[in-house]
């Protein structure tokens, strides 16, 4: 099954908090038909994080010709979920994931029980008819144990709980293949998040080959600080080796999505999502 591409709402969300009807009009008209939404204010907002109705905001997308795929919800809490879920079910979502809340993994002990709550998640979201996925950054990728601490959340994670949503970005940032890790993790994929990284940029794909010591612990602080604005190219223009990561893609039995995600541009937003879907054109193997 070739896999859809969609549009991280991350990817416009200056625009969107200040126009979100006409910035979802703008992304159908750029071509997308697929949106997955990120809430970092789930304590105030049970919604998408723009304050409309679920209602309201499930017309709108109905009448643009748009589905929403997925949402990540931060404050990710257990006692939020319930408004949450219940948001989502109206809105017609099938599933709700985390990212970067759960930073620093300072060690085993706090990992394990990182772990159990996640699960636990994961069956509130069942009981739902809903499920629960895992976004990556970097920082799963230092060394805990003998291992990973993302090696480490898979392995003490039930799988029919807590699915994947890969970065890949984030992960070849990390230092990680991408093929490999969605070979790996093929079971569990849901959903791929797909950037881009800049040729010619002074700054190593890497960030642990000089930029962040992968022995230090990352903090907010000391991700905010690493992540750098000018590392982040419209999606196809850049040198990440797409392609390979589509065709790993395609063994994966439940992946049935590939978001396009910039977390930074030179370019106005929506003129930035209308060159990456340009760009991703050339690519094969998938469905707009």
């Amino acid at each position: 099954m070739a896999p859809k591409i969609g549009i991280q709402l991350y990817s416009v969300k200056n625009a969107i908090q200040e126009k979100p009807y006409e910035v979802l009009w703008q992304i159908a008209e750029a071509g997308y038909r697929y949106v997955e939404a990120a809430n970092h204010n789930a304590a105030e907002d049970p919604g998408v994080g723009f304050g409309m109705p679920a209602r309201e905001l499930k017309k709108l997308l109905d009448d643009l010709g748009l589905q929403i795929v997925g949402c990540h919800v931060n404050p990710l809490r257990e006692e939020l979920l319930p408004a949450v879920l219940d948001y989502h079910a109206e809105l017609g979502s099938t599933q709700i994931g985390c990212d970067i809340e759960f930073y620093p993994y300072g060690d085993l002990d706090y990992l394990k029980r990182r772990c159990q709550f996640f699960n636990r998640i994961g069956e509130l979201c069942q009981e739902r008819g809903m499920r629960y996925y895992y976004h990556n950054h970097y920082q799963e990728f230092q060394r805990i144990g003998t291992g990973t601490v993302y090696e480490y959340i898979m392995d003490h994670t039930d799988p029919g709980l807590v699915y994947a949503e890969l970065d890949t970005y984030w992960a070849a940032r990390a230092g990680q293949d991408p093929v490999q890790l969605i070979k790996k993790y093929e079971d569990r994929l849901i959903l791929l998040h797909q950037k881009d990284f800049p040729a010619g940029l002074s700054e190593p794909l890497c960030l642990f080959d000089g930029v962040v010591d992968p022995e230090t612990e990352i903090d907010w602080k000391v991700f905010d600080q690493a992540k750098n604005p000018l590392a982040f190219t419209e999606i196809g223009t850049g040198i990440l080796p797409i392609q390979d990561y589509i065709e790993a893609a395609l063994s994966c039995p439940g992946l049935e999505y590939i978001l396009l995600e910039q977390d930074a541009t030179q370019l106005d937003e929506l003129e930035s999502i209308r060159t990456s879907m340009g760009a991703f054109q050339k690519f094969k193997g998938v469905e707009f």
